[in-house]
């Protein structure tokens, strides 16, 4: 199965290709500011590097949040584009979730973060599965001090991976248990290993049926129609 996979839940935006476990291509750009000029030059940079057809793919994946409104909105409405000009089925992914994937801790309980900007952070607790990890509790948008108070209730061994950077440096003052680590953000390579295994499951939808996971009011518009009617990708 040929998938392409679409990522800007964070300043990192990225755009990935494989099939069937092999990545085939793969474009990164970290900018704030930048998603919409990236998306489509990524798209075709991936499909060149792989030599294929935007029709050769099988599966269209994409980052819904959460993750500021801007960035998060544009990939969605590319990936939804791309989706209905080929007919091909979605699947959705979290960043919170995709970052916990890629977390590096043999025993540690883990936390995700995502910076949503306005002082505010989304941040979810994941539980190491073998080969993976698993939800093990419900996401949250909070303010670093609500963080600190969460995670100083804990109790036991921590790691806390996304852009933890993002939070101020007196925040971890305290904080003996905690240890900080990588991925700060989530990856387009990363959606295409959760995308087969949610196909596999049969957890697919319509691009009419994506939806964004904001958890809060978003800061502005984007007419989200406009990309599905550029043509850029054949009927």
């Amino acid at each position: 199965m040929k998938i392409l996979a679409v990522d800007t839940a964070t300043p990192a935006s990225s755009v990935a290709i494989g099939e069937d476990g092999q990545l085939r291509g793969l474009s990164v750009n970290v900018d704030r500011r930048g998603h919409v000029k990236f998306l489509v030059p990524a798209i075709d940079f991936c499909l060149a590097q792989a030599q294929w057809r935007a029709r050769d793919i099988d599966l269209v994946a994409v980052d819904v949040g959460p993750g500021p409104y801007t960035g998060l909105r544009s990939g969605i409405a590319t990936a939804q584009a791309f989706a209905a000009a080929i007919g091909a089925p979605m699947v959705t992914v979290s960043s919170l979730t995709t970052i916990a994937l890629r977390a590096a801790t043999g025993h540690r309980r883990i936390w995700s973060v995502v910076d949503m900007r306005r002082g505010q952070i989304a941040v979810a607790p994941f539980a190491l599965l073998p080969g993976g990890v698993a939800p093990d509790g419900d996401p949250e948008v909070v303010r670093p001090d609500e963080f600190k108070a969460i995670l100083e209730c804990e109790g036991i061994d921590l790691l806390i991976v996304g852009d933890w950077q993002s939070l101020p440096a007196e925040m971890w003052t305290g904080l003996q248990r905690v240890r900080r680590g990588r991925p700060r953000f989530p990856s387009a390579e990363t959606i295409l290993e959760i995308a087969a295994m949610k196909e596999r499951s049969g957890a697919t939808l319509g691009p009419d049926d994506v939806r964004p996971v904001y958890m809060r009011e978003p800061d502005v518009q984007i007419n989200w129609e406009s990309f599905r009617s550029e043509g850029a990708w054949p009927q």
